[in-house]
């Protein structure tokens, strides 16, 4: 038998065994991606759509989490939204100065929410995404 021959043969047994394993690895589109800040008990969790209210796949939220003595520490947190336009922040501490204002966007269209985990340690929200206007 060729040499050539040899390494294709091997390279489809190769392949044989390995797509299974790839298979079992590939990601589940429907989890919920989730960022934890490590500062308490708090959450949010956010569903993104847009205006014709269907579920917006890769948008991103961002807040910024001031805390400690005076708000000296402050940490920034993103997270993308899957295919069912969910996504969370766990970990939010409830003893904050100020509330938390989450900004979402995706191209042109954004959205934002506000909520102070004093008041409703596990939040939820439905963000619709709209165009920006320009002025």
């Amino acid at each position: 038998m060729h040499r050539q021959a040899r390494a294709t043969i091997k390279s489809f047994v190769l392949l044989l065994f390995l797509t299974p394993l790839v298979a079992q690895n590939a990601p589940d589109p429907h989890s919920v991606p989730a960022v934890d800040a490590g500062l308490g008990s708090c959450s949010a969790d956010f569903t993104i759509t847009d205006t014709a209210g269907k579920p917006v796949y890769a948008a991103k939220i961002n807040v910024r989490v001031s805390y400690g003595f005076l708000n000296a520490h402050k940490l920034d947190l993103e997270v993308g939204t899957n295919i069912d336009g969910k996504a969370r922040f766990s970990g939010l501490p409830s003893n904050l100065k100020h509330g938390l204002f989450f900004q979402a966007s995706e191209g042109d269209r954004t959205g934002n929410a506000f909520d102070d985990p004093a008041v409703k340690c596990k939040a939820d929200f439905a963000v619709t995404l709209r165009k920006t206007t320009q002025q």
